[in-house]
């Protein structure tokens, strides 16, 4: 049977002990914190810089609704032009 002192970090070049989901202290530090480049702790939001967790449609609760709202002002009804009212004609008597 192996011992955790056999077992390495899964992340490629790294030499250090395992310790938890595969990775050394500090891998795993910077997995748990949403750091770890390749394998992100929780699905993220697809927002640029964003590491919040998934709500909905690839993203986070904050930008899903700003996507609601944008979709909302797009598709909300125009208004309809005024009608302009027809030239009078004075009638001469």
């Amino acid at each position: 049977m192996t011992t955790t002192e056999t077992l390495h970090c899964k992340v490629k070049d790294c030499k250090r002990p395992y310790r938890s989901k595969g990775y050394c202290v500090t891998h795993f530090k910077l997995w748990r914190s949403g750091n770890l480049a390749k394998k992100p702790r929780y699905k993220t939001c697809s927002e640029e810089n964003c590491k919040k967790a998934l709500f909905k449609f690839g993203y986070c609760e904050a930008h899903y609704q700003a996507w609601v709202a944008s979709r909302k002002a797009e598709s909300a009804p125009k208004a309809a032009p005024t009608p302009t009212p027809a030239p009078v004609e004075e009638v001469k008597s």
